[in-house]
């Protein structure tokens, strides 16, 4: 008699208990939904999960976190003290005690493939802090910015040195609009909503550099392209604004004195990148966004010609990805643009590997419909940008890892996957090469483009060597000096 009522209570438990954990995650739907899609506990460990998420959640939902992960519920608190236990319970019991990192099919080779490399003189009063790189195919100048002594430099192919202008903070991006360069300063690292950015013009005549602020208002804007968005024939300006708990995607709109007025296109915190290009064939622009920080996930903006934009999501990741960055590429051979989509930044709450890290390929089955995606792990992965750096006819891709595993993987901060496949319709094959130059630098910032002018592609990768490791008792392995470094292209030199 007594086995069978202790049986009883145990079962009594175990439903108790499941009876909690499904409404643990009706909760987390209910209450994560509102601003992003709701994250299965088995993206975290159980610790990260308690530690560093949970209170991030808490003030959220208004309520107040004391030392020692004491959650204190206030009146403005939008979650009841009963519900929030359930909630974190939830996570608590699904969430594994450890992540199971990914491994993958592809064998990677170690090898030069296409490039050699080529660096500027060795400095070794100062620490690298590049955060930006970028090529001019015009007169074939790289230019750079960084963090300390912030400003706009120019090197040109022996890598000799001028400063065009000083910045207020770095640069992070720098796009082109005929002889005008635009420039856009985020204002710092951290992703808070007292950072300000910003956005300059500037003209370059030969030894003559002249400048204009665009605009000095906007949260940490970190990317800025041109585009004549309502054909008026007057060149206008997309912002991406990363922020905090503010920012979003903003229309820079020129009137005809040559003012500007702001337009928000969506007014939701982390975008981080844009592509133009009329997608629905009605001869008018229309832009594809990647939104990182929170919602994270790719939308398309269909322009409505009438000042306004059709929204739809094309897709979309859980909060706790780190979204890094996308490019639209044919990558099939087929026609149709699809998405190459990089998930990796890893300087937010959960700074720990994460499986799911890597490079995705979304393949556009019609209409701006995608497929599942092909991944390929890699730890941190910050940037990819296809190119057909082989010249065989198919897209390649070149990828950097800032948070890559430093101690086990360091040959992933930068991988080539080369495009294996001949150039059938339908049909693409990666296969991936660890370029040996990880004791190079530790790159953040990455462009393609032929910058000695040869007719193939080349890259440059900005080493930035201050803080941000997420390893404990690790030190700097790699060239912590040199500020950048091109790889150039042998293929058109070998022909």
């Amino acid at each position: 008699m007594l086995l069978i009522l202790l049986c009883h209570l145990e079962s009594c438990n175990f439903d108790r208990n499941d009876q909690n954990i499904r409404h643990g995650e009706k909760l987390a739907v209910k209450y994560c939904s509102n601003c992003h899609l709701a994250p299965s506990p088995s993206l975290l460990d159980k610790k990260t999960w308690s530690d560093d998420v949970m209170p991030a959640m808490a003030n959220q939902l208004g309520i107040e976190v004391l030392e020692g992960n004491v959650y204190l519920h206030t009146k403005q608190s939008v979650i009841s003290n009963q519900d929030w236990a359930k909630l974190r319970a939830y996570y608590a019991t699904l969430a594994p005690d450890s992540l199971v990192q990914k491994r993958s099919a592809l064998v990677a080779k170690k090898s030069w493939s296409v490039f050699m490399l080529k660096k500027p003189p060795y400095d070794s009063t100062e620490i690298s802090t590049t955060l930006m790189t970028t090529i001019s195919t015009d007169n074939q100048h790289i230019y750079t910015s960084s963090m300390n002594n912030p400003g706009l430099d120019k090197w040109d192919k022996v890598f000799d040195k001028a400063r065009l202008m000083p910045l207020k903070s770095a640069a992070v991006d720098l796009s082109f609009n005929d002889e005008k360069r635009i420039i856009t300063s985020m204002g710092g690292m951290r992703a808070m909503d007292y950072t300000i950015g910003e956005i300059m013009l500037l003209k370059e005549s030969g030894h003559k550099v002249t400048a204009r602020k665009l605009s000095d208002i906007y949260i940490r804007p970190i990317q800025t392209r041109p585009a004549d968005l309502n054909k008026d024939g007057l060149i206008d300006y997309i912002v991406c604004s990363f922020g905090h708990t503010k920012g979003g995607l903003f229309w820079e709109k020129q009137l005809p004195d040559k003012t500007f007025q702001k337009i928000a296109i969506r007014e939701v915190p982390g975008a981080t990148q844009t592509e133009t290009g009329d997608y629905n064939g009605d001869g008018w622009p229309d832009i594809i966004a990647l939104f990182a920080h929170g919602d994270e996930g790719i939308w398309l903006f269909l322009n409505d010609r009438n000042g306004g934009f059709i929204t739809k999501n094309l897709v979309r990741f859980p909060p706790v990805y780190g979204s890094s960055s996308f490019q639209l590429a044919d990558m099939n051979n087929d026609g149709k643009i699809d998405i190459i989509y990089t998930a990796g930044d890893n300087s937010d709450y959960s700074r720990i590997l994460k499986p799911y890290h890597g490079l995705y390929v979304f393949l556009n089955i019609g209409n701006l419909r995608f497929s599942q995606p092909e991944f390929y792990p890699l730890n941190g992965c910050t940037k990819a940008m296809a190119a057909d750096f082989d010249l065989d006819g198919d897209m390649d891709i070149a990828t950097i890892s800032f948070f890559a595993d430093l101690k086990n993987k360091p040959e992933q901060k930068f991988v080539l996957f080369q495009n294996t496949s001949i150039p059938v319709k339908g049909r693409y094959l990666l296969q991936p090469f660890y370029i040996p130059i990880e004791k190079n630098g530790r790159w953040i910032c990455m462009d393609v483009d032929d910058y000695d002018g040869d007719g193939d592609k080349d890259v440059v990768l900005g080493n930035f060597s201050k803080g941000f490791l997420n390893h404990e008792d690790f030190k700097a392995d790699w060239d912590i000096h040199t500020p950048f470094v091109v790889l150039e292209n042998r293929v058109k030199g070998q022909q």
